[in-house]
């Protein structure tokens, strides 16, 4: 796979008038949606539960940015359940073909930048340039860890001492649990998920009850960039009742 060596995505210049425009357009599109509901998704099914998380804008509490699923310990066994499944096929893909999906997630965080910045602003409060560091940190975990997986694939060389056969490689462990913080919504949880996710795990992904709708796009981009069903399962929920009990 022929790629250009990596570096870290640039920031935008907000002394651009045309990246202002940009931004202000994403905002109000963003603002006509907001209040909508979101699943979970386990398996590439959509579920709803009794419960729900109400996220609200931390900067205007009266204003709801969206309401996602609530898991609870059914759910959260039926995410490791399903994960544990696909692992058998999906720690068996070629590291070529989990790379690539990164990749793609990458292009489509580029191409969905203004939106996921409009987004942090209502539901993380975020500053249009701290918003903005945080989406191309997202970029540069995709990049990166693609390009590592790339260069790790066959082991690394390994000095063997006469009379032995030293070999060192890499292997997938299984089923990984990623619970994210709500200050870095975007880029810790595509980054814990995404290292597991390139190396031949699978994921059962947690978001802040915080940031829940920011944890569904993040959902969306993995779907769009072409995550097998099951391989991420997206199960929003509260600490208490499932953060401790996935751990």
């Amino acid at each position: 796979m022929g790629l250009i060596p990596y570096k870290n995505e640039p920031y935008l210049d907000w002394s651009d008038e045309a990246n202002v425009k940009a931004m202000r357009s994403a905002l109000e599109e963003v603002g006509g949606q907001l209040g909508e509901s979101y699943p979970l998704v386990i398996g590439g099914k959509r579920l709803e539960t009794d419960g729900e998380i109400v996220s609200v804008n931390p900067a205007n509490p009266s204003q709801v940015v969206g309401r996602t699923a609530a898991a609870g310990e059914r759910e959260a066994d039926m995410a490791l359940e399903t994960a544990t499944t696909a692992f058998e096929t999906w720690g068996r893909t070629s590291p070529e073909a989990r790379a690539r999906i990164l990749l793609r997630a990458s292009a489509i965080i580029k191409r969905r930048r203004f939106e996921l910045l409009a987004w942090e602003a209502h539901e993380a409060g975020k500053t249009w340039a701290e918003a903005d560091a945080e989406v191309a940190e997202a970029v540069d975990f995709m990049e990166y860890y693609s390009r590592e997986m790339l260069r790790l694939k066959d082991g690394v060389e390994i000095y063997s001492v006469p009379g032995e056969e030293s070999r060192y490689f890499y292997q997938p462990m299984g089923v990984g649990v990623t619970i994210a913080p709500w200050n870095f919504p975007v880029a810790i949880l595509m980054g814990m998920t995404s290292a597991a996710l390139v190396a031949g795990n699978t994921v059962v992904m947690k978001p802040s009850e915080f940031t829940s709708v920011l944890g569904a796009k993040v959902m969306e981009i993995f779907e769009e960039a072409g995550v097998p069903e099951g391989v991420v399962n997206f199960v929003p929920g509260y600490g208490s009742e499932i953060g401790d009990y996935l751990v």
